[in-house]
């Protein structure tokens, strides 16, 4: 709810200043292009349906903007310079597109109409913009540092490290704005360094329930890396838990390995784990061309789709298309299409994985397998939202409960869209049971780690040149 009331505050104050931006930048265009005087500027104004009009959508087009880029993601914490960095570069940016799309066509008097032109839009939408942000975030900070406002905390750890942070975190305190509501053990067997000076709500394996009910909104670890092993736990927490901020306590390795970084210089240094794995603008093109490269490939596909439903109806009786339920994005059902490579009931006796030499696989099968032909209808699944063009492969339940019974981190895998194809599919290939998932399981992890617009242009160049060279499992 506090989130929601500070959200709403920067999307009035900036759909406020786009509305004055346009009243300013149309009443500038009529003087200066149009050579009128001011009551007669004033005057045209009540005249003119397109002001109406972009009274209304000029707001909308900047509220895009700044969602786009992410700015309504974080709306506490907030630095100044922060603030007037990120103010500074959307607003150049949109103003430049805004310019180039709508106004470079105006009619002018001179060339130098139009460089006034941009000045005053980027310097009116800059102003307007950021003198109220940079009120109600120097607002929002000196209450945060009074502690009017703060956020409950929790730590995980009780040993003498977990106790140097907690001392730490409370000689910054009320101007952190961090509220420790208490600790939790993550071993009973270590020494339980901040039993005298802290409630213990739990153990790590409450952590999900502790959260809840104490709406926390950060926890922070603070473990040796000999006990780094319970760092799943939270990071599935993260997974799960988007507006929840995880951080680590470093420690000189991760000093030297230049993890730690830092905005302010009166808090302790900790490592953030960010739970989105692609800044808002990257998540928008991938999703983009994950539509576009789709459609497209469906257009050409088509004659191929032809030539397969022929294929698979005189290869084996049966349906041409088989469905089958997987599990996706935030762990949601769906059914993913592929063109039937086997003879009906392949799965009578239970869930199995194929392998080389299948007998349930069909002749015609066989040789859509060899091109990876079946998964072609995937791209229906991709413009459905189901999947992404590039992400890991989704599995059966059936499978990812075995799975993670050895490897609990594989539920970060559903913390975003599976793919069509992935990096485990281009080191590894399909697997054969449930070692080999495990195996190609470390590939996935890696990529939703480094995952960047330029990773999966990478991936889909190596996927086709594979099935062009006729190689992989």
């Amino acid at each position: 709810m506090r989130k929601a009331k500070q959200t709403f505050l920067y999307v009035l104050f900036d759909t406020l200043a786009a509305m004055l931006t346009w009243v300013g930048l149309y009443c500038y265009r009529k003087y200066v292009g149009e050579s009128l005087s001011i009551q007669e500027v004033f005057q045209s104004v009540y005249l003119d349906r397109k002001f109406f009009e972009g009274l209304v959508l000029y707001p909308l087009y900047w509220l895009f903007f700044h969602a786009f880029f992410g700015y309504y993601n974080k709306v506490f914490g907030k630095s100044r310079l922060e603030e007037l960095g990120t103010t500074l570069a959307i607003t150049l940016f949109g103003s430049l597109v805004f310019f180039f799309i709508f106004i470079l066509d105006d009619i002018v008097n001179t060339p130098n109409d139009y460089v006034k032109y941009l000045l005053f839009l980027f310097s009116a939408q800059f102003l307007l913009t950021y003198i109220p942000r940079l009120v109600i975030t120097t607002h929002i900070n000196r209450k945060i540092r009074r502690g009017e406002i703060g956020f409950n905390t929790l730590i995980v750890g009780c040993d003498k490290m977990a106790l140097k942070a907690y001392e730490t975190l409370l000689s910054h305190s009320p101007h952190s704005g961090k509220f420790i509501i208490g600790y939790l053990k993550v071993d009973d067997s270590i020494e339980d360094e901040l039993r005298d000076k802290l409630e213990c709500v739990g153990n790590i394996n409450d952590i999900d329930r502790i959260v809840r009910e104490h709406s926390v909104e950060e926890v922070v670890a603070a473990f040796h890396n000999g006990q780094r092993e319970y760092l799943q736990k939270i990071l599935l927490l993260a997974r799960n838990s988007h507006d929840l901020v995880i951080s680590l306590v470093p420690q000189i390795n991760d000093f030297l390995t230049k993890s730690v970084k830092t905005s302010s210089i009166l808090n302790e240094p900790l490592i953030t784990i960010n739970p989105e794995y692609l800044p808002s603008w990257q998540r928008f093109i991938k999703r983009f061309f994950d539509i576009l490269i789709s459609l497209v490939a469906i257009i050409l596909l088509v004659p191929v789709y032809i030539f397969l439903v022929i294929g698979v109806k005189r290869s084996s009786p049966g349906p041409v298309f088989y469905m089958q339920e997987r599990i996706g994005y935030k762990g949601r059902p769906f059914n993913i299409i592929k063109f039937r490579s086997m003879y009906v009931d392949a799965e009578a006796s239970g869930p199995r994985l194929s392998s080389d030499g299948d007998s349930r696989i069909t002749p015609f099968g066989r040789m859509m397998r060899q091109y990876r032909l079946d998964e072609t209808p995937q791209f229906f699944n991709v413009l459905r939202g189901d999947m992404s063009l590039v992400g890991p492969r989704p599995e059966r339940q059936f499978y990812i409960d075995q799975i993670t019974e050895r490897a609990p981190y594989y539920q970060l895998l559903l913390g975003i869209r599976p793919g069509i194809t992935s990096w485990g599919q281009v080191k590894f290939g399909y697997a054969e049971n449930v070692d080999e998932m495990l195996e190609r399981l470390r590939w996935d992890i890696l990529y939703i780690e480094n995952m960047s617009i330029q990773m999966d242009i990478k991936i889909l160049i190596y996927t086709v040149l594979i099935i062009l060279k006729r190689e992989g499992k």
